[in-house]
């Protein structure tokens, strides 16, 4: 959904940066996947297409943190 989005704190020596990976556009989500130590963020389309893609080295990554778009009252379909 438009909205959501990632934030990814991460640690570059002798401070913190901060990067977010929003969803730009209606019907646009952001997934997260951990893999063979690297975290990969990405903004995925409706039907499943990768639009783009963060990726970070795991032990680097000092926060991961997902903030969803409020959906309505639960049960309630959008």
């Amino acid at each position: 959904m438009k909205g959501d989005r990632v934030e990814i704190v991460v640690d570059a020596g002798d401070t913190t940066r901060t990067y977010e990976v929003v969803a730009t556009r209606a019907g646009r989500r952001v997934e997260t996947a951990v893999r063979r130590g690297v975290v990969e963020v990405s903004e995925v389309t409706r039907n499943g297409s990768v639009v783009r893609t963060a990726r970070f080295m795991a032990n680097r990554v000092l926060a991961l943190v997902e903030q969803p778009v409020p959906r309505g009252e639960e049960g309630e379909a959008e």
